[in-house]
């Protein structure tokens, strides 16, 4: 499994793991098993995973990713990176988040990251603005995020990261502070996003998309029906694999609380796709 060293300095593997989808598959469907989701966590770890990306928002009831993830790996390993969100205020009631934290409330909401998951820092904090899945942008960044560098100066957080941005977010993220990754959605066959990632190639910051299998289930797409069976792979492993073979700094994270699609998913990053597989599942 390749590597990039997000930040210069954090190493990680490029098939990683997202834990939204721990708590809950759906999102109004019931609460998920809670052991079957420590073994999903403990077998991704055993496959070579070392970079999760997780969320304080992410829970259903009483069951959160963060809880599970500090139940099933603590005591981390030194080589684990774990990178949070903040920036969306979900109450408990909540099915998904409803609004956005304002900046002074940020700290709290990375405290309460820290406290679940038994950390001193956190590895990676992305600021997410905005709401739903609308197109990013019409907002500025630049009060919340220096909020965050703030937190980064007093040794709370080690790097930064921005999702669901566009350009211009971006670049005024970027004159606060240095940012380590962005987290934008994007899939290969639907590479709205190319400008923003292309900048980030130049620059040498993670792309770490989400919804790198589509979102609300792997998309019914001929191109990838046809990719995955010249390469006796599934439509899931196409996605993924091309999401590596697309920039060597993407970086994909998808979730899963199933052990068979787990290992599914960490199977595809051994999956080559040739440039010809590309341009067809751009086309």
């Amino acid at each position: 499994m390749t590597t990039f060293d997000m930040g210069a300095d954090l190493r990680v593997r490029r098939m990683g793991f997202g834990a939204m989808r721990l708590p809950a598959r759906e999102i109004r469907g019931p609460a998920n098993d809670r052991g079957t989701g420590l073994a999903v966590l403990r077998r991704a770890v055993e496959l070579g995973v070392n970079h999760i990306d997780t969320a304080a928002f992410y829970f259903r009831g009483g069951l959160t990713a963060n809880g599970m993830i500090r139940e099933a790996l603590h005591p981390y390993a030194d080589d684990l990176v774990i990178a949070t969100k903040v920036g969306p205020r979900r109450e408990p009631d909540d099915p998904m988040p409803t609004g956005q934290l304002a900046a002074d409330a940020l700290r709290r909401e990375v405290e309460r990251n820290l406290r679940e998951l038994g950390l001193d820092r956190l590895d990676l904090v992305y600021l997410r603005p905005g709401g739903g899945l609308d197109a990013p942008g019409g907002e500025p960044v630049a009060e919340r995020f220096e909020v965050l560098a703030a937190l980064r100066e007093e040794g709370l957080i080690r790097h930064l990261g921005v999702s669901h941005v566009d350009a211009a977010q971006l670049a005024e993220a970027r004159a606060v502070a240095p940012v380590a990754a962005v987290q934008n959605r994007f899939d290969v066959t639907r590479p709205a996003d190319v400008e923003l990632l292309r900048t980030c190639e130049r620059d040498g910051i993670a792309y770490v998309p989400y919804f790198p299998l589509g979102g609300f289930g792997v998309p019914d797409d001929a191109r990838l029906k046809a990719v995955a069976a010249r390469h006796g792979a599934t439509t899931a492993q196409v996605l993924l694999a091309g999401l590596l073979a697309l920039s060597p700094v993407t970086l994909a994270i998808p979730g899963t609380s199933s052990l068979k699609h787990l290992e599914e998913n960490i199977a595809a990053g051994e999956l080559e796709l040739t440039p010809e597989d590309l341009r067809e599942l751009q086309a």
